[in-house]
């Protein structure tokens, strides 16, 4: 919790300053009326006594009481600055951290727990700080004003209020070690709640299209009984709390009286008087005693789940991205638009071996390279290291002739436009998605419109009247192809060295696919264009194409080359291709036939 206090800033430091003097300020207006109650007994008590007297008296009362009331109303309104302010620093720190995590940060924390972390985590901290700024202040100081007001008096009413304070902390250092693991299990449980509410809104068409209604349920049911059997039993354990306060209170109280009926009766006649007010007092500063411990119990009972969230929020902020940023912003000259990858090998961080190994090729600016290979080959490992989403285990990856682990991010990633797997469009417009990025600030409308034609997208733009089409959060209101056309043209229209399609034309019809293409290597010539593709068809034009069978590389060439000489690429192909263009295709290099159908 300290370490997050460090984010305060100047100004809020000033404000709890400010906070910390309007408390004092209210304790010794609090602590100022007993005396007054003092007065005011004795005058009651003693004859010949002036009315008027009570009646100044019961004014300052008055007085001091709405000094305390105006302090507290400033110090409430303090502390939900102050709580804002720093909750509002937190979140921004956290997006701003995982902004920067690779895909290893974000894959160890789960993006449910991110979201956890980041929404109600810092939540609890602004409660704890709304309400302890506060409590946490007032409390010891009340408690250490009112024992020196109260320690001259009867030595057995001072004993009496101690047993009372060592009582009540008893309770609540045993309510609070037995509730404050659940308290951690509770956060890591909300993270599993998310997760499985998180899961059936994004998979609802799935859910409905399987009848798997009841089995979401059933699994929401599992998860969310676990928070809340975890919720009753801290609720539980730390309802005794108050009880046992009052408890404590009432009997301090009736101990007070007692020995006030006590010490009062062996007086003598002229004393008693003094005593009975004494006794007042006496009664009213053992109170406040333990209302500052009753105080710092609401404390208690937000601290050890504040605590919890702050240590969570802490390993976000704390956690080191594995990427370190380089200086270069421009790679070699002469060497623009060139990708090249040395004996690269690469494992992920959960992995028993190896996803890709001994991975060597390049390619040259203007040139279409694809990369093909059975389900799990290793095709979307080896493009997803170029924009480096994560750094080679081995070997070295070259972008413009320089590693990539040379450059800063934000530079390498302006050289590329990449078309992920899965098309992710955000909530807005068709041309906010489109110009996207940095690239919202540079490209002009007539960019836009270029780029959406070159993807094959003008027709379905205009019959939804144009580029300020509002898109839904993640597209939810287009189809997978149109999806598909929006994301290439984002990356189109930042005018890229390096385009990657990691199997961007899946969604698309074969002769919007052949169109397509045709488009890219009219329009984007002089860019680098990386595919990775399952069919054929996508890439037999391309200049070199890799095979990847079990993270390896089996063969490189032309489409021909490959069918004459690449078992894999021919199995492959075998699979695809109708017999018509399996047979020219052998009639034209001399292939050798497969025996059998071929599909």
């Amino acid at each position: 919790m300290l370490k997050l206090l460090k984010k305060l800033s100047a100004k809020d430091w000033l404000l709890v300053v400010l906070a910390v003097a309007f408390v004092v300020l209210m304790v010794w207006c609090e602590m100022t009326m007993p005396d007054y109650m003092s007065e005011i007994t004795k005058l009651v008590t003693t004859d010949g006594s002036q009315m008027k007297d009570v009646w100044i008296a019961g004014g300052c009362m008055l007085a001091y009481a709405l000094g305390s009331l105006i302090c507290a109303v400033a110090v409430s309104i303090i502390a939900s600055r102050v709580a804002s302010n720093f909750s509002a620093t937190l979140r921004r720190s956290l997006f701003s951290k995982v902004q920067g995590f690779s895909m290893q940060e974000i894959g160890k924390f789960s993006t449910a727990s991110l979201i956890t972390r980041s929404t109600n985590d810092v939540t609890q901290v602004q409660m704890l700080i709304t309400l302890g700024l506060s409590v946490m202040v007032k409390a010891p100081i009340t408690a250490v004003w009112a024992i020196c007001k109260i320690a001259s008096g009867s030595w057995q009413w001072t004993l009496a209020t101690g047993i009372a304070v060592i009582l009540l902390l008893l309770v609540v250092l045993i309510c609070t070690a037995l509730a404050l693991p659940r308290f951690k299990k509770m956060q890591e449980l909300t993270d599993d709640v998310n997760r499985v509410t998180r899961e059936n809104l994004t998979g609802i068409r799935v859910v409905r299209a399987y009848n798997a209604e009841e089995y979401q349920e059933g699994k929401f049911k599992k998860a969310n009984d676990k928070l809340t059997n975890t919720a009753l039993f801290t609720g539980r354990t730390m309802s005794f709390l108050m009880p046992s306060i009052q408890l404590i209170l009432s009997g301090l109280s009736l101990a007070i009286f007692w020995i006030g009926a006590f010490v009062i009766n062996k007086a003598n006649m002229l004393d008693r008087i003094g005593l009975f007010a004494d006794m007042v007092i006496f009664l009213q500063y053992g109170v406040q005693v333990l209302m500052a411990f009753m105080m710092l119990v609401m404390i208690f009972i937000l601290m050890p789940r504040a605590q919890v969230a702050a240590k969570r929020i802490n390993e976000v902020l704390a956690t080191e991205t594995v990427l370190k940023d380089g200086e270069a912003q421009e790679g070699i000259e002469g060497h623009t638009g060139e990708v090249e990858f040395k004996d690269v090998s690469f494992y992920y961080p959960d992995g028993d071996a190896n996803a890709i190994e001994g991975i060597t090729f390049k390619a040259s600016k203007g040139e279409t390279v694809a990369l093909i290979g059975a389900t799990g080959s290793g095709k979307s490992t080896v493009i997803n290291l170029i924009p480096r989403f994560y750094d080679v285990s081995g070997g070295e990856v070259f972008v413009d002739g320089k590693n990539v682990k040379e450059y800063k991010q934000t530079a390498l990633r302006n050289k590329i436009g990449y078309i992920s797997q899965k098309a992710t469009l955000f909530s807005g417009t068709i041309d906010s998605n489109v110009a996207f990025g940095e690239s919202f600030y540079n490209i002009v409308k007539e960019d836009i419109e270029h780029a959406i034609t070159i993807a094959q997208a003008s027709d379905f733009v205009s019959d939804k009247g144009g580029i300020q089409y509002a898109v839904a959060q993640g597209g939810a209101n287009l189809s997978g192809g149109q999806k598909q056309r929006i994301s290439i043209a984002r990356a189109v229209a930042r005018k890229p060295e390096i385009l990657i399609f990691d199997d961007s034309f899946s969604a698309l019809d074969y002769k919007t696919d052949k169109t397509l293409r045709q488009a890219l290597e009219r329009e984007c010539k002089d860019s680098t264009k990386i595919i990775v593709a399952q069919r054929i068809g996508t890439i037999r034009d391309a200049d070199r194409i890799i095979v990847l069978d079990d993270g390896k590389v089996v063969g490189q060439g032309k489409h021909k080359e490959l069918m004459q000489n690449c078992e894999t690429y021919r199995q492959i192909a075998y699979s695809q291709l109708s017999p018509k263009e399996l047979e020219d295709d052998m009639n034209n290099s001399n292939l050798p036939k497969e025996d059998g159908n071929n599909a």
